[in-house]
């Protein structure tokens, strides 16, 4: 029985179109771990990020009630972990002689989760967040520019009666939001106008069928996508989770001999491959792409957040979300279901929403892939046909990583700046390090890059398509 090709530009769909903005979001080569033959059995190993997130868990089950939380200090590359203070000289031993640096705190891991249970059941807010920092091991609360009166003295007040050493708040100049479009562009028609979102990464379905993973909130608010703004529908949503325990959205591609490679598109057929879903861990570096943004980088800075969006069906109502990844990672409105991930290849999270823009900064928070796949049953990896000649968003040929390259005038080069080459064309070549920000806007509801059939470049906006995304804590469609 013969198969009906499948137009490369439906199997073009990448991972999430990364496409470089600037000398901040260099990938760095792979720092290797290693270790001085000089240092004794206690000194702290220098380790990757992957393979501190690996250790981490490791000394959490040999701590036990000790384990107050650990983060990867860049700098050193070495891993952080804090120990309640006390007598726990055996376990301190240990965990030093498998190799990571050891500190000595006053908050458990327990007071610092009864202490997010008291925010969430007296200060469940539109406008706020929290989640645990190990870094200062204190619950780290944050509220956006509408948290103002009354909510304000009532998260305050909460915060104070935790106790002066558990949480700090920080005030955020933006709103948060979610920020639906990014990735590689994918659109729905919904009640109101076109609805945008991001393609996070391709998986495989418990069923064997080829399908990709993107925000939940994108999955709740249209059942059909395509790969253009006028396009017909490719993709059909079979689960979505939002609000509640998470943000994410399992999307089957209508075709199950569609072509969906396990690999983010870098532009002009670059592409980075993802190999395995990575845990996040709180110090290290992480990539974030969005098709109004482009690439950019950052730190996780928290996990197991909570973040309060206003409901965008409820004026007086609250969309909580829980079990996110804070992250510095400047996000915009588009970019929501975008991809997070590492420079070699590690699947960490699903853009969510935030405060701030890519000009001043702010908070952006990302569902974790791993909780996503196990509530889902998805793998990762290529489903369908294959990888084939028409790969996501890559080319016929394949190039690298170009870090120096901006927000493409195109999301990524090809024959098309949208949905028929959806970041790579025929013949892949280097990305144009002097490109900027695209030329043209993207048009639809919620806009941003644009990547339709006729559409190229990058834009911003708010979700009616009126300028540019007022920072507030949002979703980002």
């Amino acid at each position: 029985m013969s198969h009906k090709r499948i137009p490369k530009r439906k199997a073009a769909i990448a991972a999430g179109s990364v496409v470089a903005l600037g000398a901040a979001a260099i990938l760095l080569p792979n720092a290797n771990a290693s270790q001085d033959g000089s240092s004794t059995d206690a000194a702290p190993k220098t380790l990757k990020a992957t393979d501190a997130s690996d250790l981490a868990a490791q000394l959490q089950d040999l701590l036990g009630q000790a384990f107050a939380g650990s983060y990867y200090d860049s700098d050193s590359q070495q891993l952080v972990v804090n120990v309640i203070s006390g007598d726990n000289n055996n376990v301190i031993v240990q965990a030093k002689k498998a190799g990571a640096k050891v500190r000595e705190v006053a908050n458990s891991l327990a007071s610092l989760k009864a202490g997010a249970k008291t925010l969430a059941a007296k200060a469940t807010i539109p406008g706020t967040a929290w989640a645990i920092d190990p870094k200062t091991n204190k619950l780290q609360v944050t509220a956006d520019s509408t948290v103002t009166g009354a909510n304000w003295d009532q998260l305050t007040s909460t915060v104070d009666s935790l106790g002066s050493n558990m949480a700090t708040v920080k005030k955020s100049s933006g709103t948060f939001k979610t920020f639906v479009s990014g990735g590689d562009a994918i659109f729905a028609q919904a009640e109101g106008g076109t609805v945008r979102c991001s393609l996070g990464f391709n998986v495989t379905a418990s069923d064997g069928s080829p399908a990709f993973l993107t925000a939940g909130h994108c999955g709740v608010a249209a059942k059909q996508w395509s790969d253009s703004e006028t396009g017909q529908p490719i993709a059909t949503v079979d689960q979505a989770t939002f609000p509640g325990d998470g943000d994410f959205s399992l999307v089957k591609y209508d075709d199950p001999a569609t072509q969906a490679p396990s690999e983010v598109n870098t532009g002009d057929g670059q592409t980075v491959q993802i190999t395995q879903a990575a845990e996040a861990t709180v110090g290290e570096q992480v990539f974030r792409m969005g098709s109004t943004t482009g690439l950019h980088d950052g730190q996780v800075t928290g996990l197991d957040a909570t973040v309060n969006f206003q409901s965008e069906t409820d004026p007086n109502g609250v969309d909580t979300v829980t079990g996110l990844i804070q992250t510095n990672v400047c996000a915009e409105a588009g970019d929501s279901g975008g991809s997070l991930f590492t420079q070699d290849g590690g699947a960490v999270g699903l853009t969510s929403g935030g405060s701030g823009d890519c000009t001043s900064g702010g908070e952006t928070f990302f569902q974790p892939v791993t909780t996503a796949l196990q509530a889902t049953g998805a793998t990762l990896g290529d489903a369908g046909a294959g990888a084939g000649d028409a790969g996501a968003g890559a080319g016929d040929e394949g190039g690298a990583v170009d870090p120096s390259a901006s927000a493409t005038d195109g999301a990524g080069a090809g024959d098309q700046a949208g949905g028929d080459a959806v970041g790579g064309g025929d013949e892949a070549g280097t990305a144009d390090p002097s490109a900027t920000a695209g030329d043209q806007s993207g048009a639809g509801d919620q806009s941003g890059a644009g990547v339709g059939d006729d559409q190229s470049g990058a834009g911003t906006g708010d979700q009616a398509g009126n300028g540019a995304d007022d920072g507030s804590l949002t979703e980002t469609h």
